[in-house]
C-alpha cells in the first residue's frame, strides 16, 4: 500500500472508541473529483472545472458508521457515488477490502460491487416504476447470480422483504403502490439482497416525514446490529447523524475540515465551519435555546468552480487570517489518542 496523503485524517476509531488498523474495510486516500467544463460544439476545449470533491482522505472500519455532514453543494454525494463507480474519479485511490477500486478491471469491479450497497435519497425516483418490489428487490440476486433455482430466488425475496418490515404478499406490486417510508424500504431490502458488508447511505430519510425517518434509522441500526454492515451515512441533518454515527467527517467545499468521534465533535467542535454548524441546531429546551450563541456566517459559499487559493473556508470563517489565505492547513491532532480528533485549522488548540 502506498502511503497515506500528508495532513490526511487517519482515524480508524472503532464502535467503543478503541484505535484498528485491522478492521478498516475502506480507505479514501487524496480522492479528487473534478467535472470538466468545456465550450464549443465541434471542437470542444476545457476551459475549468468544477471540483466537487478535492483531496479528501477517510477510512470506515468494519461495523461502523461514519457520518459525512456539511451544506448541499459541499460534495458528499459525489464521495458516495464515486466509491460505487458512479462517478468518475480524477485522482486518488479507493481501497476496498485492501483492494482499489480506481484501478480494477471491470470484471473485478462487478465482483467487488457485491460487496457493497447504495441507499439512495430520494425512495420515488430511485426504484424503477415498471418493476414489482419483487423484480427491485431481487435484480443484484439475478446480476451476481446468487440464486441456483427460482424456488430459493423467491424465497430469498420474501426474506429480504420481511427483515426490511414488508408483507412477502407484496411482491407482484408496483413502487406506486408504496408509501414514501415502504420505498425506502424497497430500496434498503436491494441494497442488503447481495449481503454487503459496506453500504453507502446517500441521505436516505431527507425526503420522509420525521416520524418515518425514525422508524428507517432504527431499522438501519437493528440490520447493522443483526449482519455487521458498515455504513457511510451521507446527511445534513446534525441530529441525525448523532444519532446514528460513531464518527463524524465534516465537509465543505470539497473537502474535509475535521473528523472526529462522536462524542468529541459535539462536545468540542474546534473547527469554525462545524461550530457555526452546531450553533444553527435547534435545542429542545426554550431557556437554552435563548441563551446559546448562534454564529452567523458572513457571505455566501464560494463556488467549486473557483475556490478560494489557501483555506477553503477563509473567506468565511471570523478568524481567519493572512496564514488562511495563503495555504490549506494540514490536519492536527485535538487529543491524546491518535486519530480521535483531527481538524484541518491553523487556529485551532487542543
Amino acid at each position: 500500500m502506498t502511503e497515506m496523503p500528508q495532513g490526511s485524517p487517519t482515524a480508524t476509531v472503532g464502535r467503543r472508541g478503541q484505535t484498528s488498523d485491522n478492521g478498516v474495510i475502506l480507505q479514501v486516500r487524496d480522492l479528487k473529483v473534478h467535472f470538466p467544463i468545456t465550450r464549443g460544439f465541434l471542437f470542444q476545449r476545457r476551459v475549468g472545472a468544477v471540483k466537487a470533491v478535492d483531496g479528501v482522505s477517510f477510512t470506515v472500519n468494519r461495523g461502523e458508521t461514519l457520518g459525512l455532514v456539511g451544506e448541499s453543494g459541499s460534495g458528499k454525494t459525489t464521495i458516495g457515488r464515486a466509491i460505487m463507480h458512479l462517478a468518475e474519479t480524477t485522482g486518488g485511490e479507493i481501497l476496498f477490502e485492501g483492494a482499489d477500486l480506481t484501478k480494477l478491471p471491470r470484471k473485478e469491479i462487478r465482483a467487488a460491487r457485491q460487496r457493497m450497497g447504495i441507499i439512495f435519497q430520494d425512495p420515488y425516483g430511485s426504484l424503477n416504476p415498471r418493476m414489482t418490489a419483487g423484480n427491485i428487490v431481487g435484480e443484484p440476486l439475478i446480476v451476481h447470480k446468487l440464486t441456483d433455482s427460482k424456488a430459493e430466488y423467491r424465497s430469498r425475496v420474501e426474506e429480504l422483504l420481511v427483515t426490511v418490515g414488508l408483507n412477502p404478499s407484496m411482491t407482484n406490486r408496483f413502487p406506486h403502490e408504496f408509501s414514501g417510508g415502504q420505498r425506502q424500504r424497497l430500496g434498503i431490502a436491494r441494497a442488503l439482497a447481495a449481503r454487503p458488508a459496506f453500504i453507502v447511505c446517500d441521505e436516505p430519510v431527507s425526503a420522509l416525514d420525521v416520524s418515518i425517518q425514525a422508524q428507517v434509522i432504527n431499522l438501519l441500526q437493528d440490520l447493522q446490529a443483526e449482519m455487521g454492515v458498515a455504513y457511510l451515512f451521507i446527511a445534513h441533518d446534525l441530529s441525525v447523524v448523532r444519532h446514528i454515527s460513531e464518527r463524524v467527517a465534516v465537509m465543505y467545499l470539497g473537502k474535509i475540515v475535521e473528523i472526529a468521534t462522536r462524542e468529541e465533535i459535539y462536545a468540542n467542535p474546534k473547527h469554525p465551519y462545524t461550530q457555526a454548524l452546531l450553533s444553527a441546531v435547534p435545542v429542545p429546551d426554550p431557556v437554552i435555546e435563548r441563551r446559546r450563541e448562534r454564529i452567523v456566517l458572513r457571505g455566501d459559499i464560494p463556488s467549486p468552480l473557483n475556490p478560494p487559493p489557501g483555506c477553503v473556508f477563509s473567506t468565511r470563517c471570523p478568524i481567519a487570517t493572512e496564514e488562511c489565505n495563503r495555504a490549506m492547513p494540514d490536519f492536527t491532532e485535538m487529543s491524546g489518542i491518535p486519530g480521535d480528533h483531527q481538524v484541518a485549522c491553523f487556529k485551532a488548540t487542543p
